[in-house]
C-alpha cells in the first residue's frame, strides 16, 4: 500500500531532530548574518518594513536602526525604493535564477521529483528571507509602488517555470482546461509567509508537506511522491 507524506512523517533520510541527514538547507535564525553595513540595512529594513509599513517607515528610521548617518546609507542606496526593490528581489531571485539548473534535472529524474526540487528550493527563498520580507508583496502601501512591477515580472517567471513542470504531470487535461496551475502552486508554497508570521516554526516536516500536497494537486499517486521526497531532498543538496 503506498505511503502517504503526512503532517506527522518525514524522509527516511532525516534524523529525529527533523534536520536533513546528508547535505541540506541551511536554517533560517531570524536575521541575516551581519557582514556589511549594506546587509545590515536590508536587515533592518526589512523589520520596518514589515513592522511599520513601508510608507511608515523612513530612509532616517532605517539608519537610526542601523546605528548609521542617513547621508552614510545613501552611499550604499539612492532610496527607499532600492531597499525596497533588494529585498522584494531577495524573496523571489533565488528561485527564479536555479529554474534553468532545476529544469536540466529532468534529464535524469521524473518530473515529480523535479517539481519536487523547485518547491523545497522555493521554500528555502521564502524561509530565509529576513523578517518574513516575503509579506511584502502583499502590502498595500508596497503593491503602489510604480518599481513593483518589476518584481511582478520576475514572479510571473516563477509562476510560468511551475506551470511548466506541472504540465509534465497533469498530461492531456493540462491542455484542455484553464487550470492555472503555476499560480495555484505558487500559492501553496507561499504559505511559508504565513507560517512565519504566525510565529510557528518552518519544521523539515511542514516542508515536505507541502510540496507533497503541491504534487498531490498535479495527481501524482502517493507512492511516486514518496520516492521524489526521498531524491529530492538529496537533490537540492547541489544548490548553492
Amino acid at each position: 500500500m503506498p505511503r502517504q507524506i503526512t503532517e506527522i512523517e518525514m524522509p527516511a533520510t532525516m534524523t529525529r531532530t527533523g534536520r536533513p541527514g546528508g547535505p541540506g538547507r541551511p536554517r533560517h535564525t531570524g536575521q541575516i548574518a551581519t557582514g556589511s553595513a549594506r546587509e545590515d540595512i536590508l536587515d533592518h529594513a526589512a523589520r520596518l518594513f514589515t513592522s511599520c509599513g513601508y510608507a511608515g517607515t523612513s530612509t532616517r528610521d532605517i539608519a537610526e536602526a542601523v546605528g548609521i548617518r542617513q547621508s552614510s546609507l545613501y552611499y550604499h542606496f539612492t532610496d527607499k525604493g532600492e531597499i525596497l526593490s533588494e529585498l522584494l528581489e531577495q524573496t523571489i531571485r533565488p528561485t527564479v535564477d536555479k529554474v534553468e539548473e532545476i529544469e536540466q534535472l529532468a534529464a535524469e529524474h521524473d518530473w515529480a521529483t523535479v517539481l519536487y526540487v523547485l518547491i523545497l528550493l522555493d521554500i528555502h527563498t521564502l524561509a530565509v528571507a529576513p523578517h518574513n520580507a516575503g509579506m511584502l508583496p502583499r502590502l498595500p502601501d508596497v503593491t503602489r509602488q510604480p518599481l513593483f512591477e518589476r518584481s511582478k515580472a520576475v514572479r510571473r517567471e516563477l509562476i510560468d517555470a511551475y506551470d511548466r513542470f506541472a504540465s509534465h504531470l497533469v498530461g492531456d487535461d493540462y491542455c484542455h482546461h484553464d487550470l492555472h496551475l503555476g499560480n495555484v502552486l505558487l500559492q501553496l508554497v507561499e504559505v511559508v509567509i504565513s507560517i512565519r508570521r504566525t510565529g510557528d516554526t518552518l519544521t523539515d516536516t511542514k516542508r515536505h508537506a507541502i510540496a507533497a500536497s503541491a504534487l498531490r494537486i498535479c495527481d501524482v499517486p502517493e507512492e511516486q511522491i514518496w520516492t521524489a521526497a526521498l531524491t529530492a531532498e538529496r537533490l537540492v543538496g547541489q544548490f548553492p
